[in-house]
């Protein structure tokens, strides 16, 4: 992993896409609605409390990204009254970690010890998958706010849980399909870190191009974590007779791997393209002039046109150090949303009733990313073509297209 310049947590927040790979600074444990009061709320409709485990990481290489993800929930609780309809809600904090040796234990926590009645969080693929069973016994509901991996709403899928996020594939797709559609068929080199969600976003990318008729002249998967060289592939990229570059990287590799595409000559030649976490949030700060033009897809940009997003951005900017929110905010911002929808029909508070209520609530219309709804559990949700502007000395993911409604990709 390389080293980075002057890591302050604003420029930290925003580093975090489907993996990390940054040091760590940890994320304040401040619950909402007060402090373990024993058991879990019971019943469905009116009165009563609902006690929620937010198990998100406050600890190791993804904090930062657990404090956007806890600022969404606490902002959207905190416009509401710290309530759902009227029903006082309690949250309860537990440290997810950076994977399932913690993680799954935090849930097992909440769950056990704590008795909360819904799980909400998580960013590691691996531990929403890791924890399935102790859901299904507990018969309890969990909001995924991050992870990923599509397996978690596709072959393991269970009615237990739900996605407020994205796939990894979903957001790759999406710019395959844009490229084709709109005429660039040509030779494209894609490139990822060799891990998991790296994979899958080539994958997602490369069927989604190819089914529309573009060709993919080479797939190369670069060593996870510790590249810090690029030149070796930039070389491969830049004799390979590419039109253009798709990738997708995150974190300390998303702003060694932008800089040193530009230095290396291929941003006026080969123009780059990325699912959204190349460019999203304050990697753009150390990217700056060498992410100009950068095109990426993603589901969020605080530079959306909508009234939603317009109150949403100025909440956030008041309620946190002017810092502007992030795709994680919003997921977890939606996750509290989506779940006072489904107490207000939901019968009882156990994972069954709760899941027969989500899969009723239809489409989710004041989310700040635009309206959504889900199908298989996960969001069918607008993309956004995005690209990298300067404006007033501020580099910004400019929204350039409405790519429209988009599913999680077929397996």
């Amino acid at each position: 992993m390389g080293e980075h310049p002057i890591l302050t947590r604003r420029r930290l927040l925003g580093l975090f896409g489907a993996a990390a790979t940054l040091p760590v600074l940890s994320a304040c444990g401040s619950s909402v609605g007060g402090g373990d009061t024993g058991s879990g709320g019971s019943g469905g409709g009116g009165g009563g409390a609902v006690k929620v485990g937010l198990v998100v990481p406050q600890s190791g290489v993804y904090a930062a990204l657990g404090t956007d993800l806890q600022r969404g929930w606490e902002l959207w609780l905190n416009q509401n009254g710290g309530k759902f309809g009227d029903r006082t809600v309690e949250t309860v904090i537990a440290d997810e970690g950076e994977g399932p040796p913690t993680g799954v234990p935090a849930v097992q926590k909440v769950l056990q010890s704590d008795g909360v009645d819904v799980v909400v969080g998580l960013v590691n693929s691996a531990t929403a998958l890791g924890v399935k069973d102790t859901l299904a016994e507990a018969k309890k509901l969990l909001i995924v706010t991050n992870a990923g991996a599509e397996d978690v709403t596709r072959a393991q899928r269970t009615p237990y849980i739900w996605r407020s996020s994205f796939t990894n594939g979903q957001i790759a797709a999406a710019m395959g399909t844009h490229l084709a559609s709109s005429g660039f068929k040509e030779a494209v080199y894609v490139i990822a870190p060799d891990y998991a969600a790296g994979k899958e976003v080539i994958t997602g990318f490369t069927n989604a191009f190819q089914a529309g008729g573009g060709t993919v002249i080479s797939s190369v998967l670069t060593p996870f974590g510790t590249t810090t060289d690029y030149q070796p592939f930039l070389t491969g990229i830049q004799q390979s007779g590419a039109k253009a570059t798709f990738c997708f990287y995150s974190g300390a590799e998303a702003i060694a791997f932008v800089k040193q595409y530009q230095q290396f000559g291929l941003s006026s030649t080969i123009p780059l393209y990325g699912s959204g976490f190349l460019t999203e949030g304050s990697v753009l700060t150390q990217q700056a002039d060498a992410a100009l033009g950068v095109q990426t897809t993603l589901h969020y940009s605080d530079q959306l046109d909508n009234p939603a997003n317009t109150a949403f951005v100025q909440a956030y900017k008041d309620a946190y150090g002017g810092e502007s929110p992030s795709c994680f905010s919003v997921q977890s911002y939606d996750a509290a949303n989506v779940l006072n929808r489904a107490l207000a029909t939901a019968t009882a508070l156990d994972g069954d009733a709760l899941s027969t209520a989500l899969g009723g609530i239809g489409t989710v219309d004041d989310s700040p990313r635009g309206p959504w709804e889900f199908e298989n559990q996960t969001p069918k949700q607008n993309i956004y073509l995005r690209k990298v502007e300067n404006v007033g000395g501020t580099f910004v993911n400019a929204v350039v297209q409405d790519l429209g409604p988009q599913s999680q990709p077929a397996a």
